[in-house]
């Protein structure tokens, strides 16, 4: 929970975190040294300097850590924890649903599991699916598109195969699809992360809701475009957030077209850990307005209850979250209680009136 200067209270949702290894001794070849080399540049290049881990702690970093990080430091009420396999890069996975597991299962109250497929797996990856999904309750997916497999450099969802399963999803009641539609990481390839099968996807299966993860950076007008005409379109802001820091002009600019084309129900804040720690994106963020000549070009504005939105309800409403249930239960908890007996502005007592609601 983060409570502003101002008394604002904002129940927070982390929507795009990760329990990675992507040691030496995980990496199965260069594409596993170059993937994680590529993650530290993203990670060094846009945090604020006393942010920036050591190269050896940002490749594989323990659990106490993360758990400081995101529910002591960072504020988080929840964090969704989203799978990213690259089985071909790295000899255990680098960050898979049983990996995962052992934080949801450790801190139930904590943290939302999501998992993942692919489809290039066809049936027997089918079966699979619809057994994690009955072993660990999940209501979500992290697709990767420009996973490589073998020979194959990519998928899209207008595959045939994709389609059967995101119907198993639909049947399953697995609705919330995060879909990785953002810049690209050595070695995969850009093209393979294009949000243009969003848009496919999206008109055949209106009961999902597809979050598409980056906002499709660097492709966020198409993403605005798609998004408009789709009502169960979301836009995750992982990878754009941390551009409040070193460009807080072209965080605003695409922040401004994100509030014109979908409103302020349709974003969800994530740090995108380890990549960033949310503890400096919330500060920045909660304290930051529109430059005024965008925000009158544009006609939007970031209000405390936009801000409270795009933090966590906007979430909480897609995962069946009551935000004043499960804040007071966690403000009970170990990291509650340390959070509230720490330093910084965070909140206390009952959630306002607008948090609530």
């Amino acid at each position: 929970m983060y409570r502003s200067a101002a008394g604002d209270e904002y129940f927070v949702v982390d929507g795009h975190v990760h329990w990675w290894d992507g040691s030496p001794e995980n990496q199965k070849n260069e594409y596993g040294k170059g993937f994680i080399s590529c993650f530290y540049d993203y990670h060094s290049g846009l945090s604020p300097a006393e942010y920036v881990w050591p190269r050896e702690k940002y490749e594989s970093y323990d659990k106490e850590t993360m758990l400081q990080d995101l529910f002591v430091d960072g504020y988080a009420d929840l964090a969704i924890l989203q799978s990213t396999y690259l089985t071909d890069f790295y000899v255990k996975g680098f960050n898979t649903t049983a990996r995962n597991a052992e934080l949801k299962d450790q801190h139930p109250d904590r943290f939302i599991l999501n998992t993942a497929w692919d489809p290039r797996d066809g049936d027997r990856g089918l079966a699979e699916f619809e057994e994690k999904v009955a072993k660990y309750g999940t209501k979500g997916v992290k697709l990767y598109t420009a996973e490589w497999r073998g020979d194959s450099r990519g998928w899209s969802l207008t595959d045939p195969m994709a389609e059967r399963y995101l119907a198993k999803c639909q049947e399953l009641g697995v609705t919330n699809i995060h879909v990785h539609k953002g810049p690209t990481i050595w070695p995969l390839n850009k093209d393979a992360f294009d949000v243009a099968d969003i848009d496919h996807a999206a008109t055949n299966f209106p009961e999902l809701n597809f979050i598409v993860e980056h906002v499709g950076m660097p492709r966020t007008e198409d993403f605005c475009w798609i998004a408009v005409q789709e009502p169960n379109v979301y836009g995750g802001l992982a990878v754009l957030m941390p551009f409040i820091h070193p460009r807080p002009r072209y965080f605003a600019q695409i922040m401004a077209e994100l509030l014109f084309w979908l409103g302020p129900d349709r974003l969800l804040f994530s740090s995108d850990y380890a990549l960033w720690q949310p503890k400096w994106l919330i500060e920045k963020f909660v304290d930051f307005e529109l430059p005024e000549d965008i925000a009158s070009e544009v006609g939007v504005q970031l209000s405390v209850e936009t801000k409270q939105k795009i933090l966590g309800l906007n979430a909480c409403k897609l995962y069946d979250i009551d935000p004043k249930e499960h804040g007071a239960k966690v403000s009970a908890d170990e990291f509650g209680q340390k959070a509230a007996t720490g330093p910084g502005p965070q909140a206390a007592g009952a959630l306002s009136e607008a948090v609530g609601a």
